[in-house]
């Protein structure tokens, strides 16, 4: 027998390698899969879209935060996996009368590096743990290499009615800070909402308009462009910024490109 701890402070305990496992999590999905844990993950909530085989391959159990209970008993699984900020406690508490409930809590890399590792650990997989970490060092050491020269005073917006930023204490925070974006709300926690007439648009000089989880288009660049005259407004895929576990080997690289652009741009 082997324990592991997950990042809420539960101690696990296992025989073997759990054998059925239910993702909550789409980064956590993609992260088992880089992990070559296929066979393992059983179901997968709908907005697990990467890999793209698993929605046809996997059972879907519902959403982050609304979960078939009945789906998930017959898949009869030996673990869940979940995510402290993507689902709720009342979620967690049903699924752990099925079976016991991971929990992660990724908020900054270290937090994320401990995660992978805990991975490896309990499906007795260290080596491939370690080479995935390898390689996201690798995509991070690569970002910082040709991160902004200069500083740039960043608004990153998540939702629209109500505005929506980001705090410090996020892991859109840290990715934002690898890139030298300054998140001008990094003084806060969590999701603050944003009285636009409020910012003084003279502090901005770039704003990031995210994919998910509200959908912004071209209609919202434009919007905040006549406030924000002097800002470089874009729209960004929202993964990079959001997905932890293993797609920061892909979110980094992705960021490069952003921030060739920007600098372009200026």
């Amino acid at each position: 027998m082997y324990q592991v701890t997950d990042q809420i402070g539960q101690t696990h305990y296992f025989n073997k390698p759990p054998q059925r496992v239910v993702s909550l999590v789409p980064s956590i999905t993609y992260l088992l899969h880089r992990l070559d844990l296929d066979d393992v993950v059983l179901g997968i909530t709908r907005f697990c879209k990467l890999p793209a085989h698993f929605k046809k391959s996997k059972t879907i159990i519902g959403g982050t935060k609304q979960v078939n209970f009945d789906k998930v008993k017959q898949l009869r699984p030996d673990l869940f996996i979940i995510s402290k900020e993507e689902n709720t406690k009342e979620i967690a508490d049903a699924l752990q009368s099925i079976a016991p409930v991971f929990v992660t809590d990724v908020y900054d890399c270290a937090s994320n590096k401990a995660l992978i590792s805990s991975m490896g650990q309990i499906f007795d997989i260290p080596e491939k743990a370690n080479l995935l970490q390898a390689q996201i060092d690798k995509a991070k050491s690569d970002l910082l290499a040709i991160r902004l020269q200069k500083t740039y005073k960043t608004l990153y917006f998540i939702w629209q009615n109500p505005w929506m930023t980001v705090g410090g204490d996020t892991f859109i925070n840290q990715m934002m800070q690898l890139s030298g974006f300054q998140n001008i709300y990094a003084d806060q926690k969590r999701y603050p909402t944003v009285d636009l007439s409020s910012i003084n648009s003279k502090n901005i000089d770039v704003i990031l308009l995210s994919s998910e989880p509200f959908p912004f288009k071209e209609k919202h660049r434009n919007l905040l462009q006549k406030q924000f005259l002097h800002a470089k407004i874009l729209l960004v895929e929202g993964e990079p910024f959001t997905w932890f576990g293993a797609y920061p080997d892909i979110g980094f690289r992705y960021l490069q490109n952003l921030l060739k652009t920007i600098a372009n741009a200026h």
